[in-house]
């Protein structure tokens, strides 16, 4: 069997990677579609363990880093989900109080790539809570597929209540200083929109390639935005021109990158969508805007 490269993929399979990463067509139609790339040696199972998540290679943090102290922790969600559990996450022996990161998972719930980001935002220097909005139907099941099936059992808009709520427990943290900000990836980036629509107080939201709010909702956002896309994420990126539109006439403080030549999902380390240097750069600019608007 050939040696697969990421260089060697043809733009397509991505594209179909993203279409069954979203739920827009089921893993039988997949694997049908991807049978068409399979070519010179290389099979469709080959190409499906390529395209799907490491989450055993690529953890920058780890769950026991000496460096940090990190627990689950539960907290209430009375107009979401109830019960949600959360990773919490903060420096070892910090002296004074930190700025609060939340960090939203993509579409498949608290899965192992996620905890990572929290860690990294933790080792950063801030207090960081990672919710698990599949708590309530038992949570994040320890493969992706299965989590993307059951978070389309969830309605969105409970779950965003469910991250509200972490802003919640994380503002009356002994820990945090009362500044809070938000960092979510794809259905998180979304979710990071949503909460600078929603909480007034909110210091500092930054979404990666996520869905955008109306446009009627533009005038409700405070917070500072940090926004990141993919250039070959056309699906996303659609909703990017009446968005800038709209922060523009109503003078919301915003940057806005666009990575040439990156996926949807290029943050993710675990998945050849991975863009090294976009990634690094995006996590840079991501630590430098919380520093600023976090930090005491």
């Amino acid at each position: 069997m050939s040696q697969i490269r990421k260089e060697d993929i043809k733009q397509e399979v991505f594209d179909l990677y993203d279409d069954y990463a979203h739920n827009r067509i089921d893993r039988r139609l997949f694997m049908q579609n991807l049978s068409a790339y399979a070519v010179g040696g290389v099979t469709v199972a080959s190409l499906m363990g390529f395209l799907m998540p490491d989450y055993q290679g690529a953890v920058q943090v780890q769950a026991d880093d000496p460096r940090l102290k990190t627990e689950y922790i539960h907290y209430q969600s009375a107009k979401g989900g109830g019960d949600i559990k959360a990773l919490l996450s903060k420096p070892e022996g910090a002296a004074q109080k930190l700025g609060g990161i939340i960090v939203v998972h993509e579409n498949r719930g608290l899965n192992p790539h996620i905890e990572d980001v929290a860690r990294r935002a933790a080792l950063a220097g801030f207090i960081s809570v990672a919710p698990d909005a599949l708590t309530p139907l038992g949570g994040y099941p320890g493969n992706d597929d299965q989590g993307r099936e059951l978070q389309s059992k969830r309605d969105r808009n409970e779950m965003l209540e469910d991250f509200i709520a972490a802003y919640d427990y994380l503002k009356s943290h002994k820990d945090c200083n009362g500044k809070i900000g938000v960092v979510g990836f794809c259905f998180g980036g979304w979710i990071a929109n949503m909460m600078a629509v929603r909480i007034p107080e909110l210091s500092a939201s930054v979404p990666f390639y996520g869905g955008q709010p109306a446009a009627e909702d533009v005038p409700k956002i405070k917070a500072p935005l940090l926004i990141h896309y993919a250039e070959l994420d056309t699906r996303v990126n659609e909703g990017w021109p009446a968005y800038e539109t709209a922060l523009k006439e109503n003078n919301k403080e915003y940057k806005a990158y666009v990575y040439p030549g990156a996926n949807h999902g290029f943050h993710n380390d675990t998945t050849p969508r991975y863009d090294k240097a976009a990634a690094e750069l995006a996590w840079k600019r991501t630590v430098d805007f919380f520093t600023e608007k976090l930090k005491s």
